[in-house]
């Protein structure tokens, strides 16, 4: 395979290692010690880096935004800081691909990719991870049509194991690069991604309040008939939240929400009310069913049009802890009236809404949609309430219907029961061993999933 070496014009890997202090993740359910942190700006910098801790046998992760909710990249030795190294590379206007440094940031790449009149196929709901992490961990989105954030990438550049600098790309080392778009950060460490984007577009969004047997009945259909579909269940009511996007030309006029609309929607009753109602129901958990029913009524039920990514990405300041699986699309309403059940034979009170959403299937090796159109559930609990009763039954639930767990979301699973779930997790697991013999990148959250 090609590679080139990093050079050593950068600074010594000394003089880059800071003390360790303690890291802990956005939903405060992982954190780590690191011997050494380090906050590269070059390439040539994460080389130096990766080399000494080889020096020093201490293990290197990188670290993005810290979004994930599994200790995916919880760091004992080296934590990597891509934070300096992001920002636009490169665009080719013609196949309309732009290059980004890893520690780019989703909510910056709408600014940069607006002067090429591009942006990206889809994304997710939350848009502060980067776009390695992001990738990384399997970030998905919705729409029955439209692939995850992964499978939008046609090649990485990663630092080895070896210090080498390793292009991977469809005509570069392409054997590599359906494990390399989705790594779980064991191959290496990116340093940038390039992504086919697609000309910018706007989106009509439709939110509105339905009852939960109708939009389960016609989950299949709705999701084949529009672009973008999802919807939401607040547990202990007969009433979902479904949000219908629709994909229209950038030249479409724009009506986005009002500013007091927006403010009351997303700032007042999603984010201030909803964290007054989780704090309320972790006091007084016989509240929950009530207060779920005044949310579902309270919330949605409007339609407006605006650029792609102020509809797919909403602002979330309540902090909580999620678990999603990826199952087949045509499980998916046998599924949610499972868990409906579940809540009620055990008596909990859940206030935060299940999400359920859908994907294509791609051929990504790690992606949770392979081979298969996916539907996706996620369950979530407020941070300071216990998740793991809930959670486990859930997982319980959903491992019955082949489920796939969201690799940067919390799960149970281990190698031995997800080898199965993945018809090529044998041939990743061989590209692991070419590029990381010796296991630089792996921590224990890595040794379970993959094995050490």
């Amino acid at each position: 395979m090609a590679v080139t070496r990093g050079s050593d014009r950068s600074a010594s890997a000394d003089s880059l290692l800071r003390a360790g202090r303690r890291w802990q993740n956005w939903g405060r359910v992982e954190s780590a010690e690191p011997v050494y942190v380090a906050r590269p700006t070059t390439v040539d910098e994460v080389v130096a880096v990766v080399r000494r801790g080889r020096e020093l046998g201490l293990p290197v992760k990188a670290i993005g935004a810290g979004h994930s909710f599994t200790a995916i990249a919880a760091a004992p030795g080296i934590q990597i800081d891509l934070s300096g190294l992001d920002g636009l590379l490169d665009v080719d206007a013609k196949l309309r691909r732009a290059t980004f440094l890893a520690g780019t940031n989703l909510y910056q790449v709408p600014t940069l990719l607006a002067p090429y009149g591009l942006a990206m196929e889809n994304l997710g709901d939350i848009d502060r991870q980067t776009i390695a992490g992001a990738t990384s961990t399997g970030t998905h989105g919705t729409g029955g049509a439209f692939r995850g954030l992964a499978a939008q990438l046609v090649a990485v550049t990663l630092v080895t194991a070896d210090g080498a600098v390793l292009h991977v790309s469809e005509s570069e080392n392409s054997e590599l690069l359906p494990a390399a778009r989705l790594g779980l950060g064991s191959l290496g460490i990116i340093v940038d991604a390039t992504v086919q984007c697609v000309p910018r577009f706007v989106l009509q969004a439709v939110e509105r309040p339905e009852s939960f047997d109708g939009v389960l009945d016609g989950f299949l259909t709705r999701v084949a008939a529009v672009d973008h579909f999802e919807f939401y269940w607040f547990p202990h009511t007969d009433t979902v939240l479904t949000k219908t996007n629709t994909r229209l030309p950038a030249t479409a006029p724009l009506h986005p929400l009002g500013g007091a609309r927006r403010w009351f929607d997303d700032s007042l009753m999603a984010n201030g009310l909803f964290r007054a109602t989780c704090v309320t129901g972790t006091v007084l958990p016989a509240s929950v069913p009530g207060i779920n029913r005044l949310a579902s009524r309270l919330t949605g039920d409007r339609d407006f049009t605006d650029i792609s990514t102020s509809v797919f990405t909403t602002k979330r300041t309540v902090r909580f802890r999620e678990m999603e699986y990826a199952i087949p699309r045509e499980a998916v309403p046998d599924a949610v009236r499972s868990i409906r059940s579940l809540i009620q034979d055990r008596g909990w009170r859940i206030s935060f809404p299940l999400e359920v959403r859908a994907a294509a299937a791609d051929d990504v090796w790690l992606s949770t949609a392979y081979g298969r159109e996916s539907g996706y559930i996620a369950v979530h609990r407020y941070w300071r309430e216990d998740h793991r009763e809930y959670f486990n039954a859930v997982e319980d639930i959903l491992r019955g219907f082949d489920g796939r767990p969201h690799w940067g979301k919390i799960h149970t699973q281990t190698s031995a029961t997800l080898g199965a779930s993945y018809p090529h997790f044998a041939d990743f697991a061989d590209v692991r061993n070419k590029l990381d013999p010796d296991r630089v990148f792996a921590n224990p959250y890595l040794d379970r999933v993959l094995g050490s």
